[in-house]
């Protein structure tokens, strides 16, 4: 017997339900009466996870860089020769799949058939199949998209940045991983992957949109079995608090060049509730100082120090945090002197209390805002479930933030030793 609670949140009017099945898996339904539903079926495994072990095992394995990237696409093959794809589109959905550093999650979208969508959903993500032969025609496959995604500026200043940023952390590591490491995969690591992290355990199903509890509900018995529990350690190196390296530079085919400052944050709680509050703490901090609406931003871009907005990338999560400033410069350089500048100055100011109730009140309508959105709903959701969080709760941690702790939380968490700027200059610009 599934026994159903109903979750809500009475100032926003949203609700959800959550399901313990009995196959294992946590289910988390959000009614919301849309044309389009969306949903997520995804596993607690991700890009950082390279070593690991179940509790009842003696030894630790590990597993090439990329692993996760490449199970998540052979996980659309199966042993029928099926077209994955073509079978959401016989139902009119859209179906798509993606790889982070702590996740993987299959999803589809649509408008009509929805239930008949999740029993394809359900069932090709627990039917795997590998085969030596498959599996060298995808090393050949992604090895070219390596390839190509090596001359990408982005893709450059972005692992960059996280490569300067940490020593021994796995979130360091390119998310497809390389071609001398997806080499190394074979049918028999992708089955120790799959039977290890895809267990319904680790996993969770959130959707969103028009459906009901018990329809759902009735898939997940259709096309679920009971898995057994067990524990998975994932293996973490100790991480220091400083940055490796404060500077990292490429040349590439760019026309302006590119620059990105990291903060590095390695005080994580254990508790969930305080990582969601550091969490909106974090994300006010970087748009209070350097959002579209800040004085330093406005600054930057009258003196043409930046051509652009200021890409803001914060995470908080139980394995690793960081704050990222990213954009176009003129003179990286310049610009990073201004942004310490700004930060000194406003510790010994203190955040301005004004523009922290402002920021909080703009985060809290973006967040408001999201629940119109199926898509960003099922996405932010699973998110939240798999940090032990809850994407209702985040909204009154947001609403209830104060400004004493966040402002003590800058003081703490920016500090030069923290700090670290990777660049991409044209390759005709000298250094």
């Amino acid at each position: 017997m599934n026994n159903i609670t109903e979750r809500s949140n009475s100032l926003l009017r949203e609700k959800y339900y959550y399901i313990k099945h009995e196959s294992g898996l946590d289910i988390y339904v959000f009614p919301k009466k849309m044309a389009s539903t969306y949903a997520l079926f995804g596993t607690k495994y991700g890009s950082v996870d390279c070593r690991f072990k179940k509790v009842s095992d003696n030894d630790f394995i590990e597993v090439p860089d990329g692993i996760a990237h490449f199970l998540e696409h052979k996980m659309f093959e199966n042993e029928k020769g099926e077209d994955t794809f073509a079978r959401f589109a016989k139902t009119g959905a859209q179906a798509n799949a993606y790889t982070s550093f702590n996740m993987t999650a299959y999803l589809f979208s649509a408008t009509e058939k929805v239930y008949e969508s999740l029993d394809i959903l359900l069932d090709f993500v627990t039917h795997p199949y590998f085969t030596k032969e498959t599996v060298e025609k995808e090393q050949g496959i992604i090895a070219q998209e390596i390839r190509m995604c090596e001359d990408n500026p982005g893709r450059a200043l972005t692992f960059g940045m996280l490569q300067s940023m940490y020593k021994e952390h796995n979130v360091r590591i390119e998310i497809a991983g390389t071609v001398d490491s997806i080499a190394k995969i074979t049918p028999e690591l992708l089955y120790s992957c799959y039977n290890t992290f895809y267990n319904l355990n680790n996993m969770a199903l959130c959707i969103c949109g028009d459906v009901e509890v018990e329809k759902v509900l009735g898939s997940a018995d259709r096309n679920l079995k009971k898995a057994e529990p067990f524990e998975v350690i994932s293996e973490a190196k100790p991480e220091p608090a400083e940055v490796l390296e404060k500077r990292r530079s490429y040349k590439m085919q760019v026309s302006m060049p590119m620059f990105a400052i990291g903060i590095k944050d390695v005080d994580i709680s254990d508790d969930a509730g305080e990582r969601m509050k550091k969490n909106a703490a974090v994300s006010v901090i970087s748009d209070m100082l350097f959002g579209k609406s800040s004085p330093f931003y406005n600054r930057m871009y009258d003196e043409g120090l930046i051509s652009g907005s200021i890409d803001l990338w914060a995470e908080h999560n139980r394995s690793y945090s960081f704050i990222s400033l990213s954009g176009e410069a003129n003179d990286p350089e310049a610009f990073y002197d201004e942004f310490v500048k700004l930060v000194e100055k406003t510790k010994a100011e203190s955040l301005d209390k004004e523009d922290f109730e402002r920021c909080k009140r703009v985060m809290y309508a973006g967040l408001v805002k999201s629940f119109d959105s199926t898509e960003e709903i099922a996405n932010n959701f699973l998110g939240y479930v798999f940090d032990d969080g809850d994407i209702l709760g985040f909204t009154d941690i947001m609403g209830n933030l104060d400004y004493e702790y966040t402002n003590s939380l800058f003081r703490s968490m920016f500090r030069d030793e923290y700090y670290t700027m990777t660049t991409v200059l044209p390759v005709e610009r000298e250094e």
